[in-house]
């Protein structure tokens, strides 16, 4: 998926949302349930989130599923939400094909279980072709791994004699890492009430737009999701430029 260029207008509706999905574990224990009730309910949350984005023509979705930190959290949570997440594998993916969806996963890979990395290879396989939505996975993710893998590949280049030091600027590095083929995030979501970003995409949310919201993740509907694109179209998006600046070039464009 292109992306547009640096003076384009300023999207009413965001090309790429990415959402970190918090406050299943606090839904279910608010109900006395099992943490694991609550990560069944945030999947269906996602499907909610899916829905909403191909009926509102958002191109690209980045869903924050499972953090390089999460691993430390207790062993049978863990095993759950690994369950969790093969059993969704195996349901989901020929609807998403189905309606178009390209799937895809970031992160450390190698940390997965041998049937879970062959899941999420075959899903990507399956999906390769699809351009309705870009669904990006990002488990076993964290925004510091990801910049210094794209690091670590500039610098095995350099030793290798293919790169010239110098030649490694911000548009060299951007290309290493993780969605280097679409656009950054127009906009950010957190759910669960907590006001971070919790090493979530570093290098990408640079000019990100950020809407955090006390509802926890399995409660998330159509609704609460259009008020964060409602507040998204109200903003001015002026990318280190003066509002004048903006002004000028949208009229520029328009003309």
């Amino acid at each position: 998926m292109p992306s547009e260029p640096a003076n384009a207008a300023p999207a009413r509706i965001p090309r790429h949302l990415a959402v970190i999905m918090d406050g299943n574990g606090r839904w279910a224990q608010r109900r006395r349930r099992p943490r694991i009730i609550g990560h069944r309910a945030g999947a269906r949350a996602v499907n909610i989130c899916i829905d909403f984005c191909i009926n509102r023509g958002i191109r690209a979705l980045t869903l924050f599923a499972f953090s390089s930190e999460n691993w430390g959290r207790p062993e049978d949570e863990v095993g759950a939400l690994m369950k969790l997440f093969l059993n969704a594998l195996e349901r989901e993916v020929e609807e998403l094909d189905r309606r178009g969806v390209r799937v895809r996963f970031i992160g450390e890979r190698d940390r997965f279980a041998a049937p879970i990395r062959e899941r999420m290879a075959a899903a990507e396989r399956q999906t390769r072709n699809n351009d309705v939505l870009h669904l990006s996975i990002a488990a076993s993710y964290g925004g510091r791994w990801d910049i210094a893998q794209a690091a670590r590949g500039l610098a095995q280049d350099v030793a290798d004699g293919r790169l010239d030091p110098n030649d490694i600027d911000e548009t060299l590095l951007a290309s290493r890492m993780s969605l280097a083929d679409l656009p950054a995030p127009d906009l950010f979501i957190r759910t669960g009430g907590d006001t971070r970003i919790s090493n979530f995409l570093l290098w990408q949310l640079a000019y990100t737009e950020l809407w955090f919201t006390e509802a926890l993740w399995p409660e998330v509907d159509a609704g609460l999701l259009q008020n964060a694109l409602d507040d998204f179209a109200s903003r001015e998006r002026r990318f280190g430029l003066t509002g004048a600046q903006v002004a000028a070039q949208t009229n520029e464009i328009v003309e």
